[in-house]
């Protein structure tokens, strides 16, 4: 089992009360929890059906050398990246309309 982090923007309440059932929500939106990969790619495919129009971060402790891995689903400003095998995070300039 590993620590799961799920901060979601913009989400159906339905996809809310999802994560609920597996997750504690700390905050608006910030589910944590202690759950297996199983389950933890099971919530991800939650995620990736009920999410629509909002944006999720993932994030979950491994053995990697940051010591976690993430995923993201949607769009947002902020675009993971692969730097020489290390996963960053890109920050977008705003759009201008």
């Amino acid at each position: 089992m590993a620590m799961l982090v799920v901060v979601t923007e913009a989400v159906p309440p339905r996809m809310r009360g999802r994560l609920a059932i597996w997750l504690l929500e700390v905050r608006a939106g910030v589910y944590v929890g202690d759950v297996t990969k199983r389950i933890r790619e099971m919530i991800w495919e939650q995620v990736q059906a009920l999410a629509e129009g909002g944006n999720v971060v993932m994030a979950w402790a491994s053995s990697h050398e940051s010591g976690f891995e993430f995923q993201t689903y949607g769009d947002n400003r902020r675009q993971p990246i692969d730097y020489d095998g290390l996963r960053l995070v890109r920050f977008l300039p705003e759009k201008t309309n």
